[in-house]
């Protein structure tokens, strides 16, 4: 609840013009001149950061919160397997209560353990994942126990301690950058300049100029308990409860609106941590809600939950001038999509 209650409250203050972000600006300052020494001691070699002997592909942004990283890494799991690569995911395991990393994920691995994200991406990406806080160690375990030739790391723009091939950073074309300023006065990660160091900014929404539009189709559910898929223009006969524990749940229930649906909106924090009490509203209408969400409601699913599934669509020039930029940089030079790293099965 207090999550919850913060992560309001907060979003009021960087995505409105408002007053309270001028007494967050000192933290601010500080937090900026941090940044900027952390990355500085990174580009003179005061810090160490490792390469590896295949293309990684970083995908993150410079906001915190949603703005859909998730899809696009499965759509990129998918381009790649297609253009003849062998991909694998790194990831933090946000949240995730593992004892030791990095842990190997599965579509079968408990959220609790590895993080939400990690097992949704498992579930729909059919490939080697790994992770853990340490990403560099995360591709050293899947280049000892796979046959992946190249890297997708889920977030990580900032973690400059593994280097990278392609940066492509993911902006949510309705919020933006918020206030403009950094934590904790706006939702800035890094400075709004630092986009112009990426190879690829991708627009979930209207793209702007010099970006690649990404937008994200929702047109069914999936039952939790017993796997019937249905059509969402099926659920418009009635209102719906709509929930949502991600970066953005209005964006979540702008979609489902735009389908026709009435909706009761329960919007949580971020990755919040599901209790079956969470879900006991006062009537047994239809629960409608992520597939995130859906990875740790599945433990106490009854027969009137569902989860939307979106798929990413991404304009048609990013797949072939991703493929050209991977060839430009030579990297396709050391790893080409047929060969492989090791011939060795287990887990990372």
């Amino acid at each position: 609840m207090l999550r919850s209650l913060l992560n309001r409250l907060f979003n009021r203050i960087w995505y409105k013009q408002s007053w309270p972000r001028y007494a967050l600006m000192p933290l601010t300052w500080f937090y900026q001149a941090m940044i900027r020494l952390r990355r500085h001691a990174y580009e003179r070699g005061w810090k160490p950061s490792n390469r590896y002997p295949l293309p990684v592909i970083v995908v993150g942004n410079i906001t915190v919160g949603g703005s859909g990283k998730t899809p696009l890494v499965i759509w990129l799991v998918d381009f790649l397997r297609k253009a003849g690569f062998k991909p694998a995911i790194i990831s933090r395991g946000y949240r995730g209560k593992a004892s030791q990393w990095p842990q190997q994920v599965r579509a079968d691995s408990d959220p609790v353990v590895v993080g939400d994200e990690a097992v949704l991406l498992a579930r729909r990406c059919h490939c080697p994942i790994a992770v853990g806080p340490n990403r560099s160690a995360s591709v050293e375990a899947l280049l000892q126990h796979t046959d992946c030739n190249i890297i997708i790391s889920d977030d990580g723009l900032q973690h400059y301690a593994l280097e990278r091939d392609i940066e492509i950073a993911v902006v949510d074309s309705l919020r933006r950058y918020g206030n403009g300023c950094l934590l904790p006065a706006g939702p800035l990660r890094e400075p709004i300049e630092r986009l112009k160091d990426v190879d690829f900014i991708v627009s979930n929404g209207i793209a702007e100029r010099g970006e690649y539009a990404m937008s994200l189709r929702m047109h069914t559910a999936c039952n939790l308990e017993t796997g019937e898929v249905r059509e969402l223009k099926t659920f418009t006969n009635g209102t719906v409860h709509a929930m949502a524990g991600i970066g953005n749940p209005k964006r979540f229930f702008s979609a489902l609106h735009q389908q026709g649906l009435k909706l009761y909106e329960h919007a949580f924090a971020d990755h919040h941590d599901f209790k079956a009490k969470d879900l006991a509203f006062n009537n047994t209408a239809p629960v409608l809600m992520t597939e995130k969400d859906a990875v740790k409601c599945q433990r106490f699913a009854h027969s009137h939950y569902w989860y939307v599934p979106v798929e990413a669509e991404l304009n048609k020039h990013f797949g072939p001038r991703l493929l050209a930029a991977l060839e430009s940089k030579a990297v396709k030079s050391a790893v080409t999509p047929s060969a492989t790293h090791s011939n060795t099965a287990g887990q990372a």
